[in-house]
């Protein structure tokens, strides 16, 4: 067993470090080129990737239930709109610790809109996210002298990032019954390219080098994504996380943990039934 285990914990591990690496240049381009430009340029990339993937399979492109899936789309595209965002306006260890909220955001809709029985896990899992998140941004109204000084702005795309990432997970697992996985990633940029492509002509900049200057400015497994950015914004941007945001990441690493053993231990019982 632990061999079929070990290749499962690498891939983990690197799709950690790639998505912290596309975190620091997304930061980078944020502090010259408008969110929306780097969106569409990403989805670009994603479009041609996922269509010559679909065409090796050959796999009919266009799915069954095509009006969950454009909507898919459209949740991904304004989940990954916020979390551009963010990144470009918040520390990146702290854009990357609120935006890990989506796994407990993602076990309530599941409760509400799938069916999935609630139950206690559901409820620590969201108080300690919660309670994470008010130590990373530290609210004027409980924190006082002692509040963030993060750009509310920044922090209002963070968290809705973590929420239309989970509404987003929960229109895929609703797919998967029905769609072939590469189906459900092509519709993402498929809607995504088109939707940031106005907004990118309208305000686009041509890129240029980044400079020195601007550099300097600029699951269990899955969370070694915050300890990357953490590294990362250490490395690149001079931000060294304070104790609350340290906290704060521990709190919300907690309630996402809580929230996914609920969830392997209902599967196990849905399996036991059967």
């Amino acid at each position: 067993m632990s061999s079929r285990i070990a290749p499962g914990v690498r891939y983990m591990a690197l799709s950690a470090l790639a998505f912290s690496a596309m975190s620091v240049f997304v930061k980078w381009l944020g502090a010259r080129l408008p969110t929306q430009e780097i969106v569409f340029v990403r989805a670009c990339v994603s479009l041609v990737l996922s269509i010559a993937l679909l065409r090796g399979a050959g796999v009919s492109p266009w799915g069954n239930r095509r009006g969950l899936l454009v909507l898919r789309g459209v949740w991904g595209y304004a989940a990954l709109s916020c979390a551009f965002f963010a990144l470009a306006r918040l520390p990146l260890a702290e854009a990357t610790m609120i935006q890990y909220l989506h796994p407990s955001f993602t076990a309530l809709l599941a409760a509400l809109l799938l069916g999935e029985r609630p139950d206690r896990s559901l409820a620590a899992s969201i108080a300690l996210g919660t309670l994470g998140v008010l130590c990373v941004t530290r609210p004027p109204f409980l924190f006082g002298g002692a509040a963030s000084t993060l750009d509310p702005a920044g922090v209002a795309a963070a968290l809705g990032g973590a929420l239309l990432t989970a509404v987003a997970y929960v229109g895929v697992r609703s797919l998967s019954a029905s769609e072939h996985p590469l189906v459900i990633v092509l519709y993402f940029p498929l809607v995504a390219a088109p939707a940031s492509l106005p907004a990118a002509i309208a305000t686009g900049v041509w890129p240029r080098g980044l400079t020195h200057e601007t550099a300097s400015r600029a699951t269990a497994l899955s969370y070694l994504q915050i300890v990357f950015a953490a590294l990362w914004g250490a490395l690149f941007f001079g931000e060294l996380p304070g104790p609350f945001a340290l906290a704060g990441a521990a709190f919300i690493a907690a309630g996402a943990l809580v929230g996914a053993r609920a969830a392997a231990r209902r599967r196990a019982e849905a399996l036991q039934a059967q």
